[in-house]
């Protein structure tokens, strides 16, 4: 089968493998979408991000139709279409025809969205969904969310709207990034453009002048300080990126911030796979029943090495402009 596949150098290449055979709890799922991340590239030149590779094929997210399942298979059939994460949970990763995956992490894919809609959801929707649920907001937090047009931070902008909460406050850094966050349903008074000056100032005055109760921080390095500068005393700091600097770990610390660090690779490390089906399977009904919407999805272009390195490349230098990027392998 094609692949994209690692060489000894660790550069990426076009190849050919052998088709997976399903081991007796897995599923062989024919790949028909995969979803870019961030770290697809910074697992090939951050030594923190590199550790988990597992595969000399890469990609973490997929939606397909199962064509064939091991022996001790309950909850699948032949010819199911579903959608999941994968690539540090008892797999290869995306970047292939065909994947062979433990059933416990695979999920149904809606019913009334796209393959390509199905394969942008895993890894936003997981740790979007991760936050929302560890936390246990109280509607009347503040909440202040960085880099929010970006796949988790939209998904999660969703739903904190779906549960009516209404006090978020959330930078982007364009007027067209603006405008998504308004067609989602932010108020103008709640966005603002974390390149104008007195930043600090400009997001707490669109909290009243008051701290906030919860920092969400998707964005790292700089955006760590700030996050960190506009969080109450004894407030709740969510890191989904590893990427405080020393300036926001001192602020956090003299504050007495809690710290709440976000991971859906620590599931797999426990090998608790039904976490990830369970997440899934909690999306998908949001999604059936219309409460939030999928995110929105840029398809790049189809399985090969130039559609890899041309997402991974615009992921490196966002050029991805609220888009979850994804590649179809028909």
């Amino acid at each position: 089968m094609k692949v994209v596949i690692l060489n000894k150098n660790l550069q990426l290449e076009d190849g050919f493998v052998e088709k997976p055979e399903p081991k007796s709890n897995e599923v062989l799922i024919q790949i028909k979408a995969s979803g870019f991340n961030p770290i697809d590239y910074q697992m090939l030149e951050n030594e923190l991000e590199r550790k988990l590779i597992n595969s000399s094929i890469l990609g973490r997210e997929l939606s397909g139709i199962i064509v064939d399942k091991g022996n001790d298979v309950t909850q699948f059939n032949i010819g199911d279409e579903v959608f999941c994460g994968s690539g540090s949970m008892g797999s290869n990763g995306t970047y292939t025809e065909f994947i062979a995956v433990p059933e416990a992490i695979v999920a149904l894919k809606p019913k009334n969205i796209s393959f390509e809609q199905a394969a942008a959801i895993p890894s936003v929707g997981m740790t979007a969904l991760q936050i929302f649920n560890r936390l246990k907001f109280d509607q009347n937090d503040s909440v202040f969310i960085t880099g929010a047009v970006g796949g988790v931070g939209s998904f999660l902008i969703k739903l904190l709207l779906a549960h009516n909460f209404s006090n978020i406050t959330a930078t982007v850094g364009t007027e067209e990034n603006r405008n998504i966050l308004l067609k989602m349903g932010l108020k103008d008074h709640q966005i603002i453009n974390y390149k104008n000056e007195n930043l600090v100032g400009n997001i707490l005055n669109a909290n009243n002048n008051h701290f906030f109760d919860v920092g969400i921080d998707l964005v790292g390095n700089y955006m760590s300080e700030i996050t960190a500068k506009v969080l109450q005393i004894n407030g709740t700091y969510v890191d989904v990126t590893a990427l405080t600097n020393k300036q926001s770990r001192e602020t956090l610390f003299n504050k007495g911030n809690i710290i709440m660090n976000i991971s859906n690779y620590a599931y797999a490390m426990t090998k608790n796979y039904q976490y990830y089906q369970n997440s899934l399977n909690e999306i998908s009904k949001l999604i059936e029943h219309e409460i939030i919407t999928p995110p929105n999805y840029k398809n790049i272009g189809s399985l090969s090495l130039e559609t890899v390195l041309k997402a991974h490349s615009m992921l490196k230098n966002n050029q991805t402009q609220g888009n979850k990027l994804i590649m179809t392998h028909e």
